[in-house]
């Protein structure tokens, strides 16, 4: 079941916000296929940037992932099969267009994200697009010196992954609020 607050903007070196963005908080658990994670929350922030346009909020949202010590690593979609990573956290932003994500798996919870939203899971948390506007794009990232496999929840995968994601190292900085952001007071060792 998700949690729900605002994020303080109490931050100085936070990157541009709404009055308020909201924090959404999701904990899942392994459905049998994909393994989320045991004991970090998957964060999503709405309506946590804004720009006067797509290109200078991906621009943005880049930007922004640099300065917290995230790599910005690729612009595009979510893919429409679930999915997850055993070797990296990711953050996914969505700068265009709209889309109905899945997170957890099967037994996860649907939600729609749009431009501004922010999206940061832990690694094996499963994720899946639903179905999407046309121009839908998010600008997807990682903790400088992370990089993700591709896992589908297949039988074969476990148990490497599961030791795999506990060894995953947590990041030092939340990638758009900094090293005081709502990821480094949720996400505990």
């Amino acid at each position: 079941m998700p949690t729900s607050n605002s994020i303080p903007n109490s931050n100085s070196s936070a990157a541009p916000a709404t009055a308020q963005p909201e924090l959404l908080k999701f904990f899942f658990s392994d459905d049998g296929s994909i393994p989320n994670n045991p004991t970090l929350p998957v964060l999503v922030y709405k309506r946590a940037l804004t720009a006067a346009n797509p290109a200078a909020l991906a621009d943005l949202i880049d930007a922004t992932y640099a300065k917290n010590q995230w790599r910005a690593a690729w612009r595009w979609g979510v893919y429409d099969f679930p999915h997850y990573h055993s070797t990296a956290h990711e953050v996914l932003g969505c700068y265009r267009g709209s889309a109905t994500l899945q997170l957890g798996g099967k037994d996860g919870v649907k939600f729609v994200v749009e431009p501004g939203d922010i999206v940061i899971l832990p690694a094996g948390t499963g994720h899946q697009n639903l179905g999407s506007s046309d121009d839908f794009h998010i600008c997807g990232g990682y903790p400088l010196g992370q990089q993700a496999d591709l896992l589908r929840g297949q039988p074969d995968e476990r148990p490497a992954n599961l030791k795999n994601i506990k060894a995953v190292r947590l990041p030092p900085s939340d990638p758009v609020f900094g090293p005081k952001g709502p990821l480094t007071s949720n996400w505990k060792a």
